[in-house]
């Protein structure tokens, strides 16, 4: 295919019962449909699930599923590749990952022609090019130290062409096949077996974290001489939980979203590991020309008790630090943008709104501009990339002291998940609330933003809280 080709998408549409008698499947209510269908191709490289988990928070309508791409752009360390998947050919590129995703595998989808009997202008992506920025990435942008550890296979980053997904709209029940060839629906997933090789997901040792509570708290220590010498004004600092596991990845992500109905939920099974993440937070989008990031700074726990959890959540409306280290990066994210943005158009229409997730309570901002005629989404994903809101202010700096105290590096924590579409249509997550599974090992983070004023205990209690719908609850699975 060059870059000139014309690509023929055909849409069409279904019912999700038209497609659980078509595909026989077995499932209780329509609103499983979807994943049951994603469950068939989830243990193949590649597939990849953009999940609403049943939230309206954030405008979540759309549920994407993407698998069997054409070709990927995957980096680790100092070197990006594209790989060929058809024919599993290499080649080594000099681009940086979002440069090589715009010229490599964006550019092949640059004259598409729709082919539907049914509207499909309201359509996330379509077609396009998806996957993971890792917080890593930022290395290929910035100069940093090597001081923490990298133990991970899997890549900094890993983004596939596809040119075929179903997308389900949840506010019309309907499910849309997009492909770019003229294969039916039925035959495509009859061709993946709905039954799993892997046994039942468990734990097979108990988390570990690789900062002792006396350890983090010397931490902390270390960042408030930071910024009491003026280093930064801000600094986020995570902990890693690491146990051993068996069986079946796509188990364990179902009751993390269920658990969680977090908006920018993911699941995306790499050859080299599996990236379960159950995100609150929007990183960045840009539809119709305009942009819009939302950053979370500021968290309470959820209490079961209604009186409780209301205070909770008041309590966090109305305290200074946090509505301080809220404006904080909302301040850097403005400037982020402002670099991609036409000139007077970045604005905060919403500034400390509170939002309540299973867990916790977090206080949201949402920051808007409009993307310049001269540059792309990528473009902005790139210079903005790692997101402000998970580093720290100002922002190399405070990556030069996560780097220094964190004891491993981040890969997918603190990254993104994302999609742009041929239409340039993107969207994006900060991927906290993730697990990564590689060698039988999961590893999932919990941090939070240091200022001034930050009480050592009151920090470590707060990434406690974090994972309080993580763990616990991998730990119960089949036990």
């Amino acid at each position: 295919m060059s870059h000139a080709d014309t690509i023929h998408v055909h849409v069409s549409r279904f019912t999700a019962e038209e497609l659980a008698d078509k595909l026989a499947l077995n499932c209780d209510e329509n609103a499983a449909v979807f994943n049951a269908l994603f469950k068939r191709v989830s243990t193949h490289p590649y597939s990849l699930l953009l999940d609403t988990s049943g939230s309206s928070k954030s405008e979540g309508r759309f549920n994407i599923m993407a698998f069997s791409p054409c070709a990927a752009i995957e980096a680790k360390g100092d070197k990006v590749q594209l790989i060929e998947l058809n024919t599993s050919k290499r080649q080594e590129l000099t681009l940086p990952p979002f440069e090589a995703v715009q010229a490599h595998l964006h550019a092949r989808v640059s004259n598409v022609q729709i082919h539907a009997s049914v509207n499909t202008s309201h359509l996330p992506f379509i077609i396009g090019v998806a996957g993971m920025a890792g917080y890593d990435t930022g290395r290929f942008y910035e100069t940093m130290p090597s001081i923490a550890k990298d133990d991970y296979e899997t890549p900094d980053f890993a983004v596939g062409l596809y040119l075929r997904s179903l997308i389900e709209d949840t506010k019309t029940g309907y499910i849309y096949y997009c492909s770019v060839d003229s294969q039916p629906l039925t035959q495509v997933f009859s061709s993946f077996s709905d039954k799993t090789s892997e046994p039942n997901f468990k734990l097979t040792s108990r988390f570990e974290s690789n900062l002792s509570k006396t350890e983090y708290e010397a931490c902390l220590d270390k960042i408030h001489a930071y910024l009491r010498a003026g280093d930064c004004y801000q600094v986020n600092m995570a902990q890693r939980f690491s146990a051993a596991f068996e069986g079946d990845m796509w188990q364990a992500y179902c009751e993390l979203r269920n658990q969680n109905q977090a908006p920018f939920s993911a699941f995306y099974n790499l050859p080299q590991g599996c990236i379960a993440s159950i995100s609150p937070e929007r990183f960045l989008r840009v539809k119709d020309g305009v942009v819009e990031t939302k950053p979370i700074k500021g968290t309470r726990p959820r209490f079961e008790d209604k009186q409780q959890d209301a205070a909770s959540a008041q309590s966090l409306l109305s305290a200074e630090k946090d509505r301080a280290e809220n404006l904080m990066i909302v301040d850097l994210l403005r400037n982020d943008i402002s670099k991609h943005c036409k000139p007077h158009s970045v604005n905060v229409p919403a500034l400390f709104a509170l939002e309540s997730y299973q867990a916790v309570h977090h206080l949201v901002s949402t920051v808007t501009g409009e993307l310049n005629e001269s540059s792309s989404p990528l473009s902005l994903l790139a210079s903005a990339f790692p997101g402000g809101s998970i580093t720290g202010a100002p922002k190399i700096r405070a990556m030069e002291v996560i780097d220094e105290l964190e004891p491993h590096r981040r890969n997918i924590y603190c990254g993104s998940v994302f999609y742009m579409g041929f239409r340039e249509d993107m969207d994006s997550s900060i991927c906290i609330r993730t697990v990564l599974a590689e060698n039988r090992r999961l590893h999932c983070w919990a941090g939070g933003g240091i200022v001034l004023d930050s009480v050592s205990s009151e920090e470590y209690q707060e990434t406690l809280d974090k994972v309080s719908r993580i763990l616990p609850v991998l730990e119960s699975i089949n036990q």
